[in-house]
């Protein structure tokens, strides 16, 4: 037992002699990072079970399967895929809500929500790798707990930053199709005032404002070519605005779908509710503008109102420190 501590002791002694204070920390981080890429491969690529082989035979899931499960498998990048049950939310909700909020962002391909995980990892211990590393570098010549905050910190970062991004993504493209709905709204009421159907407009639409709004364009578009493959009008529309999540448009939508329910006039539906989404913007740039004060009310206070105050009070100042000095 003796011999033990003793050797452990030295152990220690010579990694805080190589390494600084924190070797011995050092050596236990590397030492768990080495025994996770050693366990890895052997998580990772392990055989599948023949009797787990016989029982999706039987079931017949390897070829027939389930078409949903085929669609969203379908398409992704096979070197991903094999990750798959470690890469996407194995909860169908969770899943759906996490490509729900990809494709609001623009991200549409099949394998988008293993691409955002797999960036959240490998960016994640990429921050974790920069932060050790620069704790090596520097010697640790702090505390431990700074050490430890300097190596967890970036890991966090990297892996937040994806998330940070897609919701960034979501709000630039929600703001883009707010503001260019209005103008698309009164392009499509000339063109079927013109004598187009509502599927020509669309087509037109898009082509027209795709350098404008190039976010509202694609959304079009998508209506567009699902309306040529032959799905039901209501039904594209419907997930137009589910994709979408902007109000203006789900209200749209409800619209076009009562207008078509009802055997009313689509251009005077149009008519009607493009004279509201124009009132809306106004409203929208006047809430703004009254929000600017305010806004500006703090900037004032911090960059105006002290070199006021140095330039009224600043010469009395000086003048009273002057005659108590000459007393």
């Amino acid at each position: 037992m003796q011999f033990v501590t003793n050797l452990f002791d030295q152990a220690n002694a010579l990694l805080v002699s190589y390494l600084g204070d924190l070797g011995p920390l050092i050596a236990a981080g590397a030492l768990g990072l080495l025994l996770v890429l050693v366990a890895l491969p052997s998580i990772l690529f392990k055989k599948k079970d023949p009797l787990d082989r016989i029982k999706e035979m039987r079931l017949g899931s390897d070829n027939r399967g389930d078409s949903a499960t085929a669609l969203r498998r379908g398409g992704k990048d096979e070197r991903l895929d094999r990750f798959a049950q470690y890469l996407e939310p194995q909860d169908q909700a969770e899943y759906s809500a996490a490509q729900m909020t990809l494709v609001r962002a623009g991200y549409r391909s099949k394998g988008a929500v293993q691409t955002f995980h797999f960036a959240q990892f490998a960016l994640g211990i990429g921050g974790l790798l920069l932060g050790t590393l620069f704790v090596m570098i520097s010697g640790g010549g702090g505390s431990a707990q700074s050490s430890i905050l300097t190596v967890l910190i970036p890991g966090c970062v990297g892996y937040y930053a994806p998330k940070y991004w897609v919701q960034r993504r979501v709000q630039n493209r929600t703001e883009e199709i707010t503001g260019g709905f209005p103008d698309a709204l009164d392009l499509m009421l000339v063109c079927v005032e013109a004598g187009q159907s509502l599927d020509q407009a669309i087509i037109r639409v898009a082509k027209e404002i795709r350098t404008g709004y190039p976010a509202l364009s694609e959304e079009f578009e998508i209506v567009a070519y699902e309306m040529k493959a032959g799905k039901d009008k209501t039904r594209v529309l419907r997930d137009m605005g589910e994709r979408v999540g902007v109000q203006d448009v789900n209200s749209f939508v409800t619209t076009l779908i009562q207008s078509a329910t009802f055997g009313t006039s689509v251009a005077e539906a149009l008519r009607v509710y493009a004279a509201e989404m124009r009132d809306k913007r106004v409203m929208r740039a006047e809430e703004k503008a009254n929000k600017l004060p305010t806004k500006l009310t703090l900037g004032t206070m911090m960059f105006c109102l002290p070199p006021l105050l140095i330039i009224l009070i600043g010469p009395s100042i000086y003048g009273i420190a002057q005659n108590l000095g000459g007393m």
